[in-house]
Parts: C-alpha cells; structure tokens; sequence
C-alpha cells in the first residue's frame, strides 16, 4: 500500500519538477556583480512555498530585495540545495495551506491603508442638561463624571453619586483619560461629544459596551450577554 500511496503523489503535477542545478559558486553569490534580484528570482521560481515563507522570501521581488540582505540569500540558496526544499516537493493539501498562510499574514498590511465603514454609532444621547458648548474632551484629554448605570429593566449596575452608591465614603467622580479605550467604547465615543457641565442620557448598544460575554462576575450586578446599557452622565470637569 505504502508503493501504491507513493506512485500516486509522484504522479501528481507538483512532483514532476526536475532538480535545479547550481547556477553560482559561493565567489559568484557574495560578489556585487550578482543582484539580488537575480538570487532571488532563482529561490522563488526553484524553492517550496514552505521554504520561501520560512526564509521570508515571498511576494514581489522589488519588495523582497528591499528587506532582505545578501547574506540571508547566500544562507537561503544553499539551504535550499542542502535540504532540497525545491518547487514540488511538498503534497498538494500542504502546499494549498501554505499559500492561505501567506495571504492571511498579508492582510493586515493591505487593510492598514482602508477606511473601515462601522456604521451608524452604537449609542444614542439624549442631553438632559446643557453644558457650557464650548468645553468639548478631546482623546487623551482626563475627564471626570458622576454617573449611574442601569440595565434595560431599570436595574442599577453601578453608580458613584453619594446618594446611590454603597460606600459613600468612598465616592468621588470617575477621572479617566477619553478616547483610549480606558472605558467601554461608548463612554469614550459619547462622551467626546459632551461639553463640561452637560448631563445626558446614554443608551449603549452591547458592541460597545460588554458584548457578547457581558460581565458575568460583577459586584454587586452582573451584566448579562448582549446587554444595552443606560448611563446617565455629568461631565464635571475637563483637564
């Protein structure tokens, strides 16, 4: 069976590739009469895809020789020729996985340059005092709030006003540097569009509030899976 299962992955289109031969001596590879380009070349159209990503060596050859030194194509080519690594030496499954490696790690680097349509905001405001409109946070600025926050049913999961809160001692406004992610994200998106001395009402959609997992270990409320969460916040202070 072993003969069998052999004969039929050489017979495959990926096996049929001869072995290449040695086109430069180790003087010709560190010379500076040899570009880069021309190493490379001879990896891409001779190496596995395996051995290529390993080596770092995929995509345009312009954009390869930019990164790559000599020395790591000189260690690359006989490398390739002391593993033989080469262009069809790998099964056809394998060989697939590679190439969705390669552009799955590429992604990132296309998508850096986009502009990502999120939609309509995930939160909705409604200003229940006005504040002095010209004292707006702006991201990394510290703002500080006294606030209350309640499920959907009226429930209070949370609150800092001495007259609410458990440990009144204890209470003073929530400070916190805006629009760093230091809070759920539809604190620091509304809260950006508040002036200093404004209260309002916040409804938050759970994608930017706890999600899917809520937070299922808080004290003394838990926040149950896909919750909306409703805030009513003053933005005391701007610094």
């Amino acid at each position: 069976m072993k003969l069998r299962h052999r004969v039929k992955v050489d017979s495959s289109p990926l096996k049929m590739a001869a072995e290449p031969t040695r086109e430069w001596s180790d003087e010709q590879l560190k010379s500076d009469d040899l570009p880069k380009k021309d190493v490379i070349k001879f990896i891409q159209d001779n190496a596995a895809h395996s051995f290529l990503n390993e080596h770092k060596l995929l995509g345009n050859i312009k954009n390869v020789a930019k990164t790559a030194k000599k020395e790591q194509l000189i260690i690359a080519y006989n490398q390739l020729f002391e593993s033989k690594r080469f262009k069809g030496t790998e099964p056809v499954e394998e060989v697939t996985e590679q190439v969705k490696a390669v552009k799955i790690d590429e992604k990132p680097k296309e998508v850096k340059t986009e502009i990502v349509d999120e939609g309509p905001p995930k939160y909705t405001k409604l200003v229940l005092k006005k504040g002095d409109k010209t004292n707006f946070p702006k991201k990394g600025e510290t703002v500080s709030c006294w606030y209350t926050g309640t499920l959907e049913d009226g429930t209070v999961f949370d609150t800092n006003i001495p007259a609410l809160a458990r440990k009144k001692k204890q209470t003073k406004p929530l400070s916190f540097k805006v629009g760093l992610g230091r809070v759920i994200r539809g604190w620091d998106e509304a809260l950006m569009t508040m002036s200093k001395g404004e209260t309002a009402r916040l409804e938050i959609e759970p994608e930017w509030a706890y999600g899917r997992k809520g937070l299922p270990d808080s004290n003394p409320t838990r926040i149950p899976p896909n919750a909306k969460l409703i805030f009513e916040v003053e933005l005391v202070a701007v610094d």
